[in-house]
């Protein structure tokens, strides 16, 4: 059982990171998406590592850490973070988040595929449950005229390098806390971000921000990359996966529905369904099965 404080952590991280896919289209309305992910990432980790660095920690790498936090930074940082903020521009913000959380079925694909990790019939039934709901926003992507399906591309990229980047960290040795290890991958990740900003897209104007949109960015910083990763690292610590993973499964439905009252968004039946699938695939592979009962004497 968990307790009070517990539960409303949950709830917390659940509506944080829920709302946070609407929060970002809305900063996409005036910001290039480039730009919008290297300014929230660079301040949300230096938020991050002053805070951290209160608790005494230690904070600086050694040398031989240095290439391992880079190595995981890739698909963590550069391949998630990047990826997902160009399918956000493309798609609805509740479908950018119904494809983000395929995230868990890629990475038991990868891990069979990989690492020799077995295949289980509930991992069949959550890849067929994942591939019901792709190919259901897949189709309503190319059947309607303003339709977008590289968006679904960029989702599903982000998704299997987040699967993939969740495997490499799992399986990775080093004498920093996660929590610190997490906060030189964004610090790394948004100076590669940033040239690419520079490089790519053209110089904002930040006087012409409007209030929403201050709020969307203040949002990001202090919320997506500050508190919700505090609780997030707090729940790995303290409860069972399967709990976690509750609140990972509602994360799409709170993006879906929020998204309505941020920027207007009206979900299709598609996105509905959709969202069912997804959660019963999450389900699949991340609840853990009912222990089985003793034989009758």
């Amino acid at each position: 059982m968990i307790n009070r404080r517990q539960l409303w952590a949950l709830l917390a991280l659940t509506l944080m990171w829920g709302v946070n896919w609407p929060m970002m289209k809305l900063s996409l309305q005036e910001l290039s998406p480039l730009y919008f992910r290297a300014s929230t990432m660079l301040l949300g980790a230096l938020w991050l590592f002053a805070y951290v660095a209160r608790s005494g920690e230690r904070m600086w790498p050694a040398r031989a850490e240095w290439a391992t936090i880079a190595w995981l930074g890739l698909p963590n940082v550069l391949g998630w973070h990047t990826l997902s903020i160009f399918g956000v521009k493309e798609l609805a913000s509740g479908r950018a988040a119904i494809l983000g959380f395929t995230m868990p079925i890629f990475t038991v694909l990868i891990g069979a595929a990989f690492y020799g990790e077995r295949i289980t019939p509930r991992v069949r039934i959550a890849v067929v449950c994942a591939g019901t709901a792709i190919g259901l926003l897949l189709w309503h992507e190319l059947q309607s005229l303003s339709g977008r399906p590289v968006g679904i591309a960029w989702m599903l990229g982000a998704a299997f390098c987040w699967g993939l980047g969740t495997l490499m960290f799992r399986r990775a040795h080093f004498a920093l806390s996660p929590m610190v290890v997490t906060v030189w991958m964004l610090l790394l990740g948004s100076a590669v971000v940033w040239a690419l900003a520079l490089a790519l897209e053209p110089l904002p104007s930040p006087s012409g921000f409007s209030t929403p949109m201050w709020i969307s960015l203040v949002y990001g910083v202090f919320i997506n990359y500050g508190v919700a990763q505090l609780i997030w690292f707090g729940m790995a610590r303290d409860l069972p996966p399967a709990t976690s993973a509750m609140s990972v499964m509602a994360i799409p439905l709170v993006g879906t529905l929020s998204a309505t009252f941020i920027v207007g968004e009206v979900p299709h039946w598609q996105d509905w369904v959709a969202i069912g699938f997804v959660m019963m695939a999450i389900a699949s592979v991340l609840l853990p099965p009912r222990p089985a009962r003793p034989a009758a004497q």
